[in-house]
Protein backbone atom coordinates (compact mmCIF):
# COMPACT_ATOMS: atom_id res chain seq x y z
CA UNK A 1 0.00 0.00 0.00
CA UNK A 2 1.83 3.15 -0.71
CA UNK A 3 2.12 5.68 1.74
CA UNK A 4 0.89 9.20 -0.22
CA UNK A 5 -0.42 10.17 -3.59
CA UNK A 6 0.99 12.30 -6.14
CA UNK A 7 -0.54 15.71 -5.24
CA UNK A 8 0.88 17.78 -8.54
CA UNK A 9 4.57 18.34 -10.13
CA UNK A 10 5.54 21.91 -9.28
CA UNK A 11 7.75 23.47 -11.75
CA UNK A 12 9.82 27.00 -10.01
CA UNK A 13 9.83 30.13 -12.75
CA UNK A 14 10.69 33.97 -12.88
CA UNK A 15 6.25 33.98 -13.96
CA UNK A 16 3.87 31.68 -13.14
CA UNK A 17 1.17 32.93 -15.01
CA UNK A 18 2.95 33.26 -18.34
CA UNK A 19 4.67 29.81 -18.02
CA UNK A 20 1.12 28.03 -16.92
CA UNK A 21 -0.61 29.74 -19.84
CA UNK A 22 2.29 28.13 -21.94
CA UNK A 23 1.64 24.45 -20.88
CA UNK A 24 -2.45 25.22 -20.54
CA UNK A 25 -1.98 25.96 -24.31
CA UNK A 26 0.10 22.62 -24.80
CA UNK A 27 -1.72 20.36 -22.66
CA UNK A 28 -5.16 22.04 -22.32
CA UNK A 29 -6.97 22.61 -18.94
CA UNK A 30 -7.52 25.26 -16.72
CA UNK A 31 -5.86 27.94 -15.01
CA UNK A 32 -6.36 28.58 -11.61
CA UNK A 33 -4.18 31.84 -10.29
CA UNK A 34 -3.16 32.50 -6.90
CA UNK A 35 -0.55 34.83 -7.30
CA UNK A 36 2.89 33.67 -6.12
CA UNK A 37 1.49 29.98 -7.09
CA UNK A 38 -0.61 29.23 -10.05
CA UNK A 39 -2.40 25.72 -10.81
CA UNK A 40 -2.78 24.11 -14.31
CA UNK A 41 -5.48 21.46 -14.16
CA UNK A 42 -5.26 19.22 -16.52
CA UNK A 43 -8.27 17.95 -18.56
CA UNK A 44 -7.44 14.21 -17.07
CA UNK A 45 -7.64 15.42 -13.47
CA UNK A 46 -3.59 16.07 -13.02
CA UNK A 47 -2.22 18.84 -11.76
CA UNK A 48 0.61 20.85 -13.14
CA UNK A 49 1.65 23.70 -10.65
CA UNK A 50 3.67 26.74 -10.92
CA UNK A 51 5.73 28.65 -7.69
CA UNK A 52 7.29 32.03 -8.21
CA UNK A 53 11.02 31.42 -7.85
CA UNK A 54 12.91 35.26 -7.66
CA UNK A 55 16.33 34.61 -8.95
CA UNK A 56 15.04 31.68 -10.86
CA UNK A 57 17.93 30.23 -12.77
CA UNK A 58 16.92 27.91 -15.59
CA UNK A 59 18.79 23.86 -15.97
CA UNK A 60 21.39 23.67 -18.39
CA UNK A 61 20.70 21.23 -21.27
CA UNK A 62 23.21 19.46 -21.63
CA UNK A 63 25.32 20.06 -19.14
CA UNK A 64 27.87 16.98 -16.71
CA UNK A 65 28.56 20.28 -14.44
CA UNK A 66 24.83 21.12 -14.31
CA UNK A 67 21.62 19.02 -13.61
CA UNK A 68 18.59 19.22 -15.67
CA UNK A 69 16.38 18.67 -11.89
CA UNK A 70 13.80 16.87 -13.76
CA UNK A 71 12.41 16.99 -17.25
CA UNK A 72 8.56 16.04 -18.52
CA UNK A 73 8.08 13.91 -21.38
CA UNK A 74 4.70 14.98 -23.62
CA UNK A 75 3.23 12.11 -25.68
CA UNK A 76 1.83 13.70 -29.11
CA UNK A 77 0.14 12.19 -32.20
CA UNK A 78 2.01 14.15 -34.37
CA UNK A 79 5.63 15.15 -34.04
CA UNK A 80 6.28 17.40 -36.83
CA UNK A 81 2.30 19.50 -36.48
CA UNK A 82 3.28 19.50 -32.09
CA UNK A 83 7.01 21.25 -32.56
CA UNK A 84 5.43 23.82 -34.62
CA UNK A 85 3.01 24.42 -32.30
CA UNK A 86 5.10 24.27 -28.95
CA UNK A 87 8.01 26.39 -31.31
CA UNK A 88 5.06 28.73 -32.20
CA UNK A 89 3.91 29.25 -28.01
CA UNK A 90 7.78 30.35 -27.13
CA UNK A 91 9.32 26.95 -26.82
CA UNK A 92 13.21 26.72 -27.96
CA UNK A 93 14.65 23.51 -29.79
CA UNK A 94 17.43 21.81 -27.22
CA UNK A 95 18.16 18.59 -29.30
CA UNK A 96 15.73 18.36 -32.26
CA UNK A 97 17.77 17.51 -34.85
CA UNK A 98 17.88 13.68 -35.29
CA UNK A 99 14.35 13.61 -37.02
CA UNK A 100 14.36 9.51 -36.77
CA UNK A 101 14.41 9.56 -33.16
CA UNK A 102 10.75 9.03 -31.55
CA UNK A 103 11.37 11.69 -29.58
CA UNK A 104 12.75 15.86 -29.55
CA UNK A 105 13.73 17.87 -26.63
CA UNK A 106 12.90 21.51 -26.24
CA UNK A 107 12.77 24.20 -23.39
CA UNK A 108 9.93 25.69 -22.77
CA UNK A 109 9.83 29.77 -21.90
CA UNK A 110 11.64 29.42 -18.32
CA UNK A 111 14.12 27.22 -19.69
CA UNK A 112 12.83 23.94 -18.03
CA UNK A 113 13.53 20.98 -20.53
CA UNK A 114 11.09 19.18 -22.30
CA UNK A 115 10.04 16.42 -24.82
CA UNK A 116 7.35 15.70 -27.01
CA UNK A 117 7.40 12.02 -27.31
CA UNK A 118 5.88 9.95 -30.56
CA UNK A 119 2.91 8.13 -28.67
Amino acid sequence: MALAKLGSVVLDCPDPRALAGFYADVLGGTVEDEGEWVDLKLPDGQTLAFQAAPGFVPPKWPSPDHSQQFHLDLDVADLDAAEKEVLALGAKPLDTEDRSRTFRIYADPAGHPFCLCAG
